[in-house]
């Protein structure tokens, strides 16, 4: 749990504040899991924050919740299109996604039991998304979208999980699961 907080507030997630009036303070909750290696033993005990995002309101929390999720077709096609034409396919999972994505919306939460700010008579005003926010995977997709743009990468008109990086006579491509990215190209240094 420590080292969960203490990632959160590397982040900047929150800003102590009073509730303004209108506005509804979520709950949050712990989450914990036991990860095991395939002989059963304890390899990581996890725990994790979740705002309980069941309780947020449409208009007031939220406004938009979409976020594009690669089809298994576009995965096959672009693993076809990598083994017709002897390119490299590389897996990337993004730690701690959905946290990276910026909130739009005013969203507050409650106060977590046993990690107080100041003297708890404040709510926190989330500037980024917890886990369990209805609005974190379209938060998380749009910071996504922005950072490879930033690199150079287009994004398909056809299909918004595709992204394409031309560079001389080669090209890279990207295909974003949630926080799953699969990445194509001639050689693995090349997809650095």
């Amino acid at each position: 749990m420590q080292a969960e907080m203490e990632a959160i507030e590397a982040n900047r997630t929150w800003d102590a504040s009073v509730l303004p009036p209108k506005h509804k303070a979520i709950g949050l909750k712990w989450v914990f899991k036991v990860k095991k290696d395939l002989e059963g033993n304890v390899v990581k005990y996890k725990a994790r924050l979740v705002a309980k995002g069941y309780a947020q309101r449409y208009g007031v929390d939220f406004d938009e919740v979409f976020a594009p999720v690669a089809r298994i077709e576009t995965v096959r096609v672009m693993l076809a299109l990598a083994a017709q034409g002897g390119r490299e396919v590389h897996h990337m999972d993004v730690k701690s996604a959905f946290l990276n994505g910026d909130l739009s919306e005013s969203v507050y939460v409650q106060q977590s039991p046993g990690f107080v700010v100041g003297n708890g008579d404040k709510v926190l005003k989330l500037k980024k998304a917890l886990y369990g926010l209805k609005q974190a995977p379209q938060a998380w997709n749009a910071k996504l979208d922005c950072e490879l743009v930033g690199l150079g990468f287009v994004r398909s008109k056809l299909d918004h999980v595709v992204y394409r990086r031309n560079s001389g006579n080669f090209f890279l491509l990207v295909v974003v699961y949630v926080d799953d990215l699969i990445i194509s190209g001639p050689d693995v240094k090349d997809m650095r």
